[in-house]
């Protein structure tokens, strides 16, 4: 599971910390979800943010699959709704066509623009790039959300 950390400004963004908790794959299911929610909770502990993203999970073409993603995505929602973090969810689609301008995007797209918007980032393996890409996506609709209600728009 990927995380990143960004803080905003206005437009500007300004990378933090990213990285990837990958529990080892010889634990039993519970034990690996319980370190990827254990380790967000430290992520979260660590860095201290103010509100969280994630992505909404995709139908897989594996049931199995798709089942377990939802299962590492309630860890996702869960370590920082324990914070008392508001917590946002994007679609797939959204978050590449907020980061690449396209929401038909192949991951390596999203890689590369991740890393055109947060320079300071160095190499950012495929998770993290994924994860960041929802701060990004999260930081901008964030941004125009509070402009547009500063105006008075709905």
């Amino acid at each position: 599971m990927g995380w990143g950390v960004v803080t905003s400004d206005g437009a500007r963004l300004s990378w933090i910390a990213h990285g990837v908790i990958a529990p080892p794959e010889a634990l039993a299911f519970p034990d690996r979800l319980l370190r990827l929610l254990d380790g967000l909770d430290a992520v979260i502990a660590l860095h201290a943010p103010h509100e969280a993203a994630v992505e909404e999970v995709f139908v897989n073409m594996n049931p199995s699959s798709t089942l377990k993603l939802g299962h590492a995505r309630a860890c996702a929602l869960l370590a920082p709704a324990r914070a008392g973090l508001p917590v946002a969810e994007y679609a797939t689609r959204l978050v590449k066509k907020a980061v690449v301008g396209t929401g038909g995007a192949d991951k390596t797209q999203v890689a590369f623009m991740v890393r055109r918007l947060l320079p300071t980032a160095g190499e950012v393996a495929a998770d993290a790039a994924d994860a960041l890409a929802v701060a990004i996506t999260h930081a901008h609709l964030r941004a125009h959300s509070v402009r547009t209600a500063d105006r008075g728009v709905a």
